[in-house]
């Protein structure tokens, strides 16, 4: 996914990039692992307007340009001997508005919210759907899909029981279970905005009472250039400068240097220039 970004961060400037070779491009480099075996769905590669569409199918007829000034929403993942992945990045394409910062931002304000969050034994999904919320109602936004999905490890990659979303569901988040974390925002017409990465339920330590967490195990740069940082919080920029310092010491002995070069800039603390 790094690879991809990096790839992308240079070829999309030049013009000419559509969705269906942008996503063609993630799968080659996919393709080279020496544990993959498949995708584990069909890749949401949505440009400017079809980003909007949430489960958005890109086709020679539909397929938009990756434009200035204009978002690109990534939904992908593969299914690997030793697990099975499914992320989801938004990047800007040229120079973004200050709607698009504050909607992505307000995106990952409710991102952060669900990272950091510590629960007691017992809690479900659907009692913690609202933190991932909060920041978009405040501003009178939603979105119309669950937070987060269930799943399996070389299975299903929407598998059940667990989910967060605001339907019920009476199933405890319980330690070792896998949850997606993908708070997003959509203007049809325009753009959409999501934010996925994979967590796993974990203990917490350092409680009165029997209390959990999660984990980050997706590791892949977030697009600084669409965040406000004049709306987070001290705790989310020191999570999000954590993430991203994590990222770039994990993944730079894994890439190549050009790679790693631009990984390095595009996980800078969000304070830096």
């Amino acid at each position: 996914m790094t690879r991809f970004l990096a790839w992308l961060a240079r070829e999309a400037p030049k013009g000419g990039l559509a969705e269906i070779a942008a996503s063609d491009r993630l799968e080659a480099i996919r393709r080279e692992g020496e544990y993959f075996r498949d995708l584990s769905f069909a890749t949401i590669s949505g440009a400017g307007s079809n980003g909007a569409i949430v489960h958005y199918r890109a086709m020679p007829e539909t397929e938009k340009r990756l434009e200035p000034g204009t978002l690109y929403l990534l939904d992908s993942g593969a299914q690997y001997l030793d697990g099975t992945t499914d992320v989801t990045r938004t990047m800007a394409i040229g120079e973004p508005t200050q709607e698009m910062r504050d909607r992505f931002t307000r995106v990952l304000k409710g991102h952060i919210a669900l990272a950091l969050a510590r629960f007691p034994k017992g809690t479900t999904g659907t009692q913690l759907d609202a933190f991932a919320r909060r920041s978009l109602w405040q501003k009178g936004l939603d979105y119309d899909h669950g937070t987060g999905h269930g799943v399996g490890s070389y299975l299903g990659v929407h598998e059940g029981p667990q989910r967060i979303s605001k339907a019920a569901n009476g199933q405890a988040l319980l330690p070792g279970m896998i949850v997606s974390n993908e708070p997003g925002y959509y203007k049809t017409g325009a753009y959409g905005i999501r934010i996925e990465n994979l967590v796993v339920v974990q203990p917490a330590e350092g409680a009165e009472r029997e209390m959990l967490g999660f984990e980050t195990l997706t590791l892949a740069p977030i697009d600084r250039t669409l965040i406000e940082p004049s709306l987070l919080e001290e705790e989310e920029i020191a999570w999000l400068d954590a993430y991203h310092t994590k990222v770039r010491e994990t993944l730079t002995p894994l890439v190549d240097a050009e790679t790693a070069h631009w990984l390095g800039e595009a996980t800078q603390s969000i304070g830096s220039a």
